[in-house]
């Protein structure tokens, strides 16, 4: 067998000198080292293809070894193996499958969001003019709302005017919401007001000695005892309902938790067991059975205590039957002050009284509409 037969390799027969050619022949043996040569070119090559295709890296390595002291040269990241042929055209012969619409609405509203940067907010484009801020309403949304709750506290006042004080403390125990809203429509009230008697009674209180006890009677947020209390005044705040620990729940036309004692039957009396120094009612004379709060205003208070009033001016039919009715219940009129347009400011000193029968009570009670039931109009308005 000849020394280079190579299945599936032929070689080129000796060339045939062609007549007339004028081209030197070259020697026997340089043509065959000639072609050894290429052969053995073609070998290298052959090898170096074939650890290329199998991923030998003999020849890396060698040069590596080669040059110990040469820096090596940083190699290039190479690409991830690609799928098989037959992978990639299995899988792009298959069709993708098709997305529910329940699916396709999920990724776009999840790629719309991925798309904003994540601190940001959508906000409606509107001007600073017709926001509000605080609310987020705009100025016609927020003109009917307070319109609304106008509303609800004008059918509210109306109601407690007209109830009994029990009825009114059943009303708002069984709704909770009804205190809440009532009283969030009276603070906003106040904003129109002038003046607020609340402040009033804080100032006059406050050159009070500080072992004063004062009992604020339908107290409504405890405004007097927020501002007094931390002065050193104890202000015992009582109203139907409690949202506050300033504020005991008790009806002021019942029995209050306070001591104090109507006096004995056959002389002129002034109880005794009191430790309540002023009284005070500043817009709370509301329920039908009113005057039943004024009769335990004199049981609580101790000898020649306090009791003021302020009252909506509109409410009363006349000021002297308002004088004489509080007046029968054992006070004497100090003082009236009529200047504020909005209100009327009354001061009560209590003196001794005889004993009454239930009879004479109720014929006291049946003049309860002495007050009129607050006409609400812009300038009347009731806590």
């Amino acid at each position: 067998m000849p020394l280079f037969d190579v299945p599936g390799w032929s070689m080129p027969a000796d060339p045939v000198s062609e007549a007339g050619s004028r081209k030197r022949k070259r020697p026997i043996s340089d043509a065959g080292s000639e072609t050894q040569s290429r052969i053995h070119s073609a070998e290298i090559n052959l090898e170096k293809l074939v650890k290329k295709l199998t991923g030998n890296r003999d020849v890396g390595d060698a040069r590596t070894n080669a040059a110990p002291h040469s820096k090596p040269k940083p190699r290039r990241k190479t690409k991830k193996s690609q799928p098989t042929a037959e992978v990639d055209k299995e899988s792009i012969s298959l069709p993708m499958p098709l997305m529910k619409a329940s699916d396709r609405a999920t990724k776009k509203t999840k790629r719309s969001h991925d798309s904003r940067p994540p601190d940001s907010e959508e906000r409606p484009e509107r001007s600073s003019k017709d926001l509000d801020s605080s609310s987020g309403l705009t100025g016609m949304q927020k003109n009917m709302k307070q319109k609304l709750e106008g509303a609800r506290f004008r059918m509210l006042n109306q109601t407690l005017y007209e109830s009994k004080s029990e009825d009114a403390q059943r009303m708002m125990q069984e709704d909770p919401t009804v205190y809440t809203e009532y009283h969030s429509g009276f603070r906003q009230q106040v904003l129109s007001w002038p003046t607020n008697p609340a402040d009033h009674y804080v100032e006059t209180l406050s050159s009070y000695h500080v072992n004063t006890i004062v009992a604020d009677l339908g107290c409504g947020d405890a405004a007097i005892a927020r501002a007094l209390i931390p002065k050193g005044i104890s202000v015992l705040s009582f109203d139907l309902v409690s949202h506050s620990p300033y504020v005991v729940e008790a009806d002021i036309c019942g029995t209050l938790p306070l001591p104090g004692s109507e006096g004995t039957e056959g002389s002129l009396s002034e109880g005794e067991a009191h430790i309540v120094d002023i009284v005070v009612f500043s817009l709370s004379l509301m329920s039908t059975n009113w005057p039943k709060s004024i009769r335990e205003a004199w049981r609580i208070l101790k000898p020649n205590g306090e009791l003021k009033i302020a009252e909506v001016t509109s409410r009363f039919r006349n000021l002297e039957n308002f004088v004489s009715l509080v007046s029968s219940i054992g006070f004497k009129l100090k003082s009236k002050d009529e200047r504020n347009s909005h209100f009327t400011l009354f001061e009560f000193r209590k003196v001794p009284r005889g004993f009454k029968t239930s009879k004479e009570w109720d014929i006291i009670f049946s003049k309860a509409d002495t007050l009129k039931p607050c006409e609400y109009k812009r300038r009347c308005a009731s806590k």
